[in-house]
Formats: C-alpha cells, structure tokens, sequence
C-alpha cells in the first residue's frame, strides 16, 4: 500500500542578500518554510531514517543558498529551494515560502511557490 507523507521545515531563519533596493545590499534576515509531500512505495516499517527522506538536506541547501551570492527575488529564492527539494524523486509537490522579517516596522514581505514533479 502506499504512503504519503508532509514533512515540514519551518521558519528556519537565515541571514542572507534578498532584494533590489540599495538597503538590501547588506544581508538582511529571512524566514523559510518548507512544505514537501512524499511518496512511498509503503509505509515505513522500521522506525529508522533509512526507511523515510531525511529532511537534513533541506536546512544544509537553504544555508547554503543564504551563504551564496544572493537573489535579487524572492520568487527565485523560493523556486531554487523548490528545485532542491524535488531533487529527491520521492518528494511529488514541494511548498515554499520565503518571509523578509524587517522590511517594515509594521509588517514582513514574502513568496510562496508550490511546485510539482512533472
């Protein structure tokens, strides 16, 4: 029988390059979340990380991305987390959002793409 599965990695937060205005040329602080819907063949029988996707990956690559260059969108940023996540052939739709924390006083700025695997 198979299974499905929603792992979630949410608001890890990361100071990094994001954005188009001048005061965005420093790193700033940025919330991700992720949502990622798994496929199995069957449901884990054996209470181990071997049998499921360890989510590790996820935190190392956004990190990563936070420790790059930079985005100039969020869109892209959100979309190269995506592209990470359906990596692995058993994630099937991958939910991500991006949240720029101190954009304003009054409010935080964000994306949010769904991708599927095609």
């Amino acid at each position: 029988m198979s299974a499905t599965y929603t792992i979630i990695v949410e608001n890890l937060a990361v100071t990094m390059r994001l954005g188009i205005h001048p005061h965005e040329a420093t790193p700033q602080p940025v919330r991700i979340s992720v949502w990622m819907d798994l496929a199995y063949d069957d449901a884990p029988t054996a209470d181990r990380i071997e049998a499921v996707l360890d989510y590790d990956f996820v935190r190392e690559g956004v990190k990563a991305l936070a420790d790059g260059p930079g985005f100039a969108l969020q869109e892209t940023l959100c979309d190269a987390v995506a592209a990470l996540c359906l990596h692995d052939h058993r994630v099937v739709q991958v939910r991500v959002r991006s949240m720029k924390t101190d954009i304003y006083p009054d409010a935080q700025v964000g994306c949010e793409v769904v991708r599927r695997r095609v």
